[in-house]
């Protein structure tokens, strides 16, 4: 394939494509997210998408197959076991897991507890698996009488410390996480997210955009490390350098929500010339498909649409847009967890051959080989893509 000067690669957190051959055992058979949304929300109105050939991976409701579509297209297995955020984007970067993250959807043993209490001093709140914007909620009033902190987890392998900003302060909350990173380690927890909030009992709790998430660190090099070691610079937009622990990152933009970080895509293509843009946007998964908003979710993609010709317009032949997901989170499903599913992939440069068919990728590591060989490297493990 040609070498580029750029590469933006978008993950829309949580779009996937339908249900793994296995995802039976993850309690996901049917899972279907983005047909989901569609046949529940009403037909989706996704015309860049539908050109670029999302309809030909995923045909849904309002999104028919393109009779020739702009884009290499095609939907990638996950390899790694699990359907976290950390395994997906690993894998995506060319690292597979084989151990799975440990989870505690009965919420943490008392040693992990007791860990909390000696390292904060802190009694917690919680200890159980709930939605987010639930337990804020349900717990709220008395975080706020006693100070204790909510803590909470869920299917996935995450460690949810949650605070109103008058309580515990961000800079505080963030430092109590770092700690517990260091000793949750050994119990292979993916993450530990700080989930800071404001509110009143009388006005109801809101979270902030002050999240933060304190991962593992990768178990081995990325294709991330690759570029770096190439002296390709990595742009991190979103959670990603959280996602990685910053390592192989050159310069991290957080952003608030998709519009936000949407808008930061556009302001590193303006500020780079070379290299790879790497961006998560979270909100349908954060937002709606965690909440069962499955009209919320058709909302955000139609969003997202909306803004890619812009997208499109700025970039060259030079350039190679990659745009994927790291799971699925099928709003219709029983649970509000993440449901294990096929991810979409769409390649696309003004200067690629269009209507591509990429059929299954056996593993998302596909898409780090595609980056290292963008920029002349090899990576060792997955195929080119456009080879």
């Amino acid at each position: 394939m040609s070498t580029f000067n750029r590469v933006i690669l978008i993950v829309l957190d949580g779009v996937g494509v339908g249900a793994l051959p296995d995802a039976v055992a993850y309690g996901d058979a049917g899972a279907n997210t983005l047909r989901h949304v569609a046949e529940q929300a009403g037909p989706l109105e996704l015309p860049y998408l539908q050109r670029l050939g999302l309809g030909n991976i995923c045909p849904a409701p309002g999104l028919p197959p393109a009779e020739h579509p702009a884009a290499a297209w095609g939907k990638m297995k996950e390899k790694s076991p699990g359907k976290d955020t950390t395994t997906g984007h690993w894998e995506l970067a060319g690292l597979e897991t084989t151990e799975p993250f440990a989870s505690y959807p009965e919420g943490f043993p008392p040693e992990i507890v007791e860990l909390f209490r000696q390292a904060t001093g802190l009694d917690l709140l919680g200890n159980i698996a709930a939605s987010g914007t639930d337990i804020i909620r349900d717990l709220g009033a008395e975080h706020l009488r006693t100070g204790a902190p909510i803590v909470y987890t869920s299917v996935d392998s995450v460690f949810q410390i949650a605070a109103h900003e008058e309580v515990v302060p961000p800079d505080q909350l963030y430092q109590i996480c770092r700690e517990m990173r260091g000793l949750l380690d050994p119990y292979r927890i993916g993450r530990v997210i700080a989930r800071p909030f404001v509110g009143t009992v009388d006005t109801g709790f809101t979270r902030t955009h002050r999240r933060r998430d304190f991962s593992m660190p990768p178990s081995a090099p990325t294709v991330l490390d690759l570029l770096q070691s190439s002296g390709v610079p990595v742009v991190a937009i979103g959670k990603i350098s959280d996602i990685f622990v910053g390592r192989g990152v050159a310069e991290t933009i957080k952003s608030r929500d998709n519009d936000d970080g949407m808008r930061q895509i556009m302001t590193a293509l303006d500020r780079s010339d070379r290299g790879l843009i790497f961006a998560n946007l979270v909100d349908f998964d954060m937002l709606y498909g965690h909440r069962l908003d499955a009209a919320g979710f058709a909302g955000a993609l139609a969003d997202f649409d909306r803004w890619l010709p812009g997208l499109m317009q700025e970039l060259t032949s030079d350039d190679l847009l990659i745009i994927t997901a790291d799971h699925g989170c099928d709003p219709t499903t029983d649970g509000t967890d993440h449901t294990r599913e096929f991810v979409p992939l769409l390649l696309w440069s003004k200067g690629m051959q269009a209507g591509m068919d990429l059929g299954i990728s056996e593993s998302f590591r596909d898409v780090a080989a595609t980056v290292a060989a963008a920029f002349g490297q090899n990576w060792q493990v997955g195929n080119d893509l456009l080879a």
